[in-house]
């Protein structure tokens, strides 16, 4: 008798346990921004799981997962590195490592975070276990100037790619041995590199220019042939207009052969042929695209806006390269995340405190969670992609 009530007793804890258990393919976080905190979501039955906060300054954050996706790497603006456990709804590790960092990357291992900084400027490299320190790689430029470092993305062969801003320089990062990493450096790549894009399949490193026309691309798989500049010519009569906010190039923008990236400072997006590297077709849009993100399967793109048009959100068909949606789900839509097989898009909508959920086939809204000025979504999926 005693034996079996035993029995129960246990079979009734491993139960209890196992109404907890929390798959990390189904999770993703939630930045909200003024308050320095993110939420923990569930992506597959839309719910916030917990809310983990004293994260700093989030205003411009992102973050990437381990290769187990257990866990969260949140990059603050304020220099902040934080090290969330998904499982457990805890804040693991939070270490200030610099005065103002603009985002990181997880190594192809999954053992290093390197982050990329503009005060000081440079890359730093740590142990994804432990956070310490494992080597600083100053952006050191000209007579001992410094740089701010944009666009740093993990590339295949455990190698980092990151411009500098000020040097109009990209490098590239060797961290087999990331206590002593080597430095190829790429100069003279064109005039204030502010962002890149890694496509999919780890070939292709291409960095925007702010000042001036076009991008600068380096090929990984062949870097001694140096950079090569393209889409020169792109705009070169049009009248200069005022850049209301930054865009954001990212390996999202390839749809099969095309990338469809944001046009600095015009109503455009961009239609880029991959395998030439020629401009196809210029696609008008609603305002001055910031995020352009294909759908998983490359056959929609989604398109945000900065201010003053960020509460319209517009669907761009890839077999036609024509708009064929404008929603408005409200006041400032200030990011967006596919789940990982495209069948929905979460909306962050800043100043409406709220996410929006939105059926990719029908364009309709299907759920609302509440979040406190959210600018950030990120989904677990994203440890199995490069450059994200």
């Amino acid at each position: 008798m005693f034996l079996h009530v035993f029995g129960l007793f246990i079979a009734l804890i491993l139960v209890s346990g196992c109404a907890d258990l929390r798959a990390t393919g189904d999770l993703g976080v939630v930045i909200e921004r003024e308050q320095g905190s993110v939420q923990i979501i569930n992506t597959s039955h839309p719910a916030m799981l917990s809310r983990i906060e004293g994260l700093g300054d989030l205003s411009h954050a992102s973050v990437v997962f381990s290769r187990d996706q257990r866990y969260a790497y949140v990059f603050g603006r304020d220099g902040g590195l934080s090290k969330i456990d998904l499982l457990q709804d805890k804040l693991d590790i939070r270490i200030i490592q610099a005065g103002n960092s603009i985002g990181g990357a997880i190594s192809q291992d999954g053992k290093l975070i390197a982050v990329s900084n503009y005060t000081p400027g440079g890359v730093k490299i740590f142990s994804a276990d432990t956070l310490e320190l494992l080597s600083e790689i100053p952006a050191v430029y000209g007579d001992h100037k410094t740089s701010k470092v944009v666009g740093l993305v993990d590339a295949p062969g455990q190698r980092f790619v990151c411009s500098l801003f000020d040097a109009n320089e990209i490098w590239l990062i060797d961290a087999k041995n990331p206590r002593q990493p080597q430095v190829q450096k790429f100069k003279d790549i064109g005039k204030q590199p502010y962002d890149a894009l890694l496509t999919p399949d780890g070939h292709f490193y291409a960095a925007g220019l702010f000042g001036e026309k076009g991008l600068a691309l380096l090929d990984l798989w062949q870097p001694e042939l140096g950079v090569n500049h393209i889409l020169q010519d792109y705009g070169k009569d049009d009248e200069q207009t005022p850049v209301y906010k930054m865009p954001h190039l990212e390996g999202w923008t390839v749809a099969g052969d095309w990338l469809l990236v944001p046009a600095v400072g015009r109503h455009e997006v961009l239609v880029i042929d991959k395998r030439d590297w020629s401009l196809v077709k210029r696609i008008p849009v609603a305002g001055q695209p910031v995020f352009v993100m294909s759908r998983p399967d490359g056959r929609q793109v989604w398109v945000n806006f900065a201010f003053p048009d960020n509460q319209t959100v517009q669907v761009i068909d890839v077999k036609g390269f024509n708009v064929v949606k404008t929603l408005q789900p409200g006041k400032a839509v200030m990011h967006m995340e596919f789940t990982p097989r495209g069948e929905a898009v979460w909306l962050a909508v800043r100043d409406e405190d709220r996410v929006m959920i939105y059926d990719t086939e029908t364009l309709q809204e299907t759920a609302q969670l509440p979040a406190q000025k959210p600018s950030g979504i990120f989904f677990s999926n994203r440890a199995n992609q490069l450059g994200l």
